[in-house]
């Protein structure tokens, strides 16, 4: 339901094949590099957001560390670590969270103990920065109480996704969920229905029998390709946006508010009933 997208960007680094999306590099305050740097960052309390490591390189100690905070390594080319910082990397980098990920079993028992309707949003490899943060937005205006996404192949949560979700990811939960295969299974064992955005669907938005009323988790898929196959042979059902125009989609971020303002649109007349 996705399109690609031009985004205009502050600090973009573009590379010489067109074909190619701007690289974009993290200020200095939101990476740490270096073998020793890395290994006391991942002894600490601060939480990760992403983990580079050269291919080929072992480091058993980052290794360890990581894998107890349930931070995932992404092996890269040694040039995207040059891309990141031209300082000497000692071939590991890693990016620091600014915000503090949650517990998807403590949002989900907070929320029934507080007497509210589950309602999350799962993205899956929604990978622009500037997406994220306007979906983060649209989520915290419409009262979704939990974003989940992946732990590799996800947008880095940055400072210019703080910036476009205009402080919304300081009021919203964020899980981070290694395998959002066994998340959806946990989230169907926990009573939430599982509802996928795609454009492959026969279902329209606007059907009498699409029901948004009750526990659910939406899932919004990739710029490039939306939803993976996976994920979409598990989830209880699919519901498309009617598209009239020419153009055969719509931007994630668009897709997002359209799927959850039609949520809060029901919830509100179920009220009212």
């Amino acid at each position: 339901m996705e399109n690609r997208r031009n985004p205009r960007v502050n600090r973009p680094t573009y590379n010489r094949n067109a074909n190619q999306r701007p690289q974009f590099r993290p200020s200095e305050d939101e990476m740490v590099f270096g073998i020793q740097s890395v290994i006391e960052t991942l002894k600490s309390d601060q939480q990760i957001d992403k983990l580079y490591m050269e291919k080929g390189l072992s480091n058993p100690d980052i290794q360890n560390l990581a894998f107890q905070n349930r931070v995932t390594i992404q092996r890269v080319p040694v040039e995207r670590l040059d891309r990141l910082t031209r300082k000497n990397h000692q071939g590991v980098v890693c990016l620091i969270a600014q915000v503090q990920y949650v517990k998807l079993s403590n949002v989900i028992a907070d929320v029934y103990e507080r007497g509210e309707t589950p309602f999350f949003l799962l993205l899956d490899r929604i990978t622009d920065v500037r997406n994220f943060g306007a979906i983060a937005r649209t989520a915290e205006c419409t009262g979704v109480q939990c974003i989940v996404i992946p732990g590799r192949g996800a947008a880095a949560i940055n400072s210019d996704a703080m910036k476009t979700s205009s402080g919304a990811l300081n009021h919203i939960s964020v899980c981070r969920e290694p395998d959002l295969t066994e998340t959806v299974k946990y989230l169907q064992e926990s009573g939430i229905t599982v509802v996928a955005c795609t454009e492959k669907s026969s279902r329209d938005l606007y059907e009498r029998s699409t029901d948004l009323t009750g526990p659910i988790a939406v899932i919004m898929g990739s710029e490039e390709d939306g939803i993976s196959p996976e994920l979409l042979r598990m989830v209880d059902t699919h519901v498309k946006i009617p598209l009239l125009g020419a153009v055969g989609s719509l931007n994630v971020s668009v897709a997002t508010g359209v799927v959850l303002y039609e949520a809060v649109r029901q919830r509100s007349m179920r009220v009212e009933e």
